[in-house]
């Protein structure tokens, strides 16, 4: 497998180098990022695969899309769609379906979950990265989101990916916390504007689950 180092140098990306490294990621592997806004996450899955492998990276936004596909392909071939979570369609199966900080803002967060789970083959993988928004702390008091629909989804993470009808392997929670500058403080005040200064800080608990799609011969004995 590649090296995770830089992975668990992000504040919130600690927790999928864990993950990953969990499910043996490593080359050939087809992967999905839906959502894959900024693209790091699309750029290091494509590092993890390969040439040999290939990443679908999936966005709502086309300029995001293309950005990301421009630089995930020196690393393995990408293949950038423009769709909706609700809408997720793709060519063919994939090993690992991704999504993080996705849920919260989508319209049917039980709708892109079941739609993630259709497109892994039996035995793949659905890793989803959700926070509890209002979990977080700035100075005591707790943090909101406005614009989000689902601010806290993170809380609801494991059932959505149960009801999918994925068996959930694992799930944790994580939040990064700190006090003064540094990259707790620089990543509030990139997502709020505002500066937290010497105020302590808990960022939102980001849930992790890992599911897996249950294999061929377990789905045909259970119908």
């Amino acid at each position: 497998m590649s090296d995770l180092t830089g992975l668990r140098d992000d504040v919130y990306r600690r927790p999928l180098a864990t993950a990953l490294e969990r499910l043996g990621l490593g080359p050939g592997w087809r992967c999905l990022d839906v959502g894959a806004g900024g693209g790091d996450v699309s750029v290091a899955l494509a590092e993890m695969v390969g040439h040999e492998g290939r990443v679908y990276a999936v966005d709502s936004d086309p300029l995001a899309r293309d950005e990301v596909a421009r630089t995930a392909a020196a690393h393995t071939q990408v293949i950038a769609l423009t769709q909706a979570g609700e809408d997720l369609i793709l060519p063919e199966q994939v090993d690992l379906a991704f999504c993080r900080f996705l849920l919260l803002h989508v319209r049917d967060p039980a709708v892109v979950v079941r739609r993630m789970a259709a497109v892994v083959r039996p035995g793949g993988w659905v890793v989803a990265q959700e926070p509890i928004t209002s979990a977080g702390r700035v100075a005591g008091m707790p943090l909101s989101m406005p614009d989000a629909r689902h601010p806290d989804i993170g809380a609801l993470l494991p059932s959505l990916v149960r009801e999918a009808g994925l068996d959930v392997i694992d799930a944790w929670a994580e939040a990064p916390a700190g006090v003064g500058e540094g990259p707790v403080a620089r990543y509030l005040e990139s997502l709020t504007g505002v500066d937290p200064e010497e105020d302590p800080v808990v960022l939102p608990p980001l849930v992790t689950v890992i599911g897996r799609r249950p294999s061929a011969g377990s789905e045909a004995a259970s119908q």
